[in-house]
């Protein structure tokens, strides 16, 4: 019979916490063969079940349950002490990091450098995505740490504020110089669900300016260049777009909307792995600007 050992109780809490054995084998970089073969160990040296099937997932039994919010505690602080001792030299493993376009090409950069720098041990996995996803996936757990749109509220999720991003209307210098924006000018925006698109209506409202028919796109990136060739107008975050304002590629042809995109980095409540914990702080100290 093997003896109960750290990866051990590492297998049980990330099924615990992500609901099937695959997903905790992705996790663990390992086989969903040996995942099982784990739990059987724990089962026989404990001499309890600890999950049950249910569906394509399982969930804790009850004494599963008190097992692990009896070793979560003991493991995070171990493994933190460890980290602590090494002054974080020795971290490692994957940190899943979903971010939005704007946070990707402003504070990312920087922040994967310096944990490249610091902690050559972590390798990060980094998704854009839109912030309903994002949310969605670092609650179940198949992400540990978001950079999104704020302001978000969630007993499940604890943030921090990382800046705010001022938003400017821009057009090429052929469609500014038409009279500014008027019904002739085509609008373009990002999703519905972008906070940019709700700026976007909130300023056409204000002009006494038709909403409908706004032509989207989800990729601001891409939209700069729509824009900058001559396709119509747009509210673009001023940070992304300083270069082609610059150059004089695109220039203001509205007033410049009063709200601006509050940004935030978030963990999950009841986080307890240290390494995400440090990225989590070395992240809340970025800057979005």
């Amino acid at each position: 019979m093997h003896k109960l050992a750290i990866y051990h109780l590492e297998t049980l809490l990330w099924i615990a916490r992500l609901g099937t054995f695959r997903a905790a084998a992705e996790r663990l970089h390992t086989t969903q063969p040996a995942i099982s073969a784990r739990v059987r160990e724990i089962e026989g040296q404990l001499g309890l079940a600890i999950f049950r099937r249910e569906g394509r997932g399982v969930v804790l039994t009850a004494r599963g349950r008190q097992l692990v919010q009896d070793c979560e505690p003991l493991l995070a602080g171990l493994e933190s002490a460890l980290l602590e001792a090494g002054n974080h030299a020795g971290a490692a493993g994957v940190v899943r990091i979903a971010a939005g376009e704007i946070a990707t090409a402003t504070c990312l950069p920087q922040f994967a450098g310096s944990v490249r720098k610091d902690l050559p041990g972590v390798t990060l996995h980094i998704d854009l995505d839109l912030t309903a996803r994002m949310l969605q996936n670092l609650l179940s757990g198949t992400r540990d740490i978001a950079f999104l749109a704020g302001p978000v509220a969630s007993p499940g999720l604890r943030t921090e504020p990382i800046g705010e991003v001022k938003l400017v209307w821009l057009a090429s210098p052929a469609i500014a110089s038409d009279r500014g924006l008027h019904t002739g000018i085509p609008i373009w925006s990002v999703g519905e669900h972008s906070p940019i698109h709700r700026v976007t209506c909130e300023s056409l409202q204000a002009a006494g300016l038709p909403v409908r028919a706004i032509n989207t796109c989800n990729n601001v990136q891409t939209m700069l260049g729509i824009v900058a060739n001559g396709a119509g107008a747009a509210v673009f975050p001023e940070t992304m777009a300083r270069r082609l304002m610059d150059s004089g590629d695109l220039v203001e042809c509205h007033t410049r909307p009063k709200s601006r995109i509050r940004f935030e980095v978030a963990v999950r409540s009841n986080e307890s792995d240290p390494v995400v914990l440090e990225l989590f702080r070395r992240a809340s100290a970025l800057s979005v600007t």
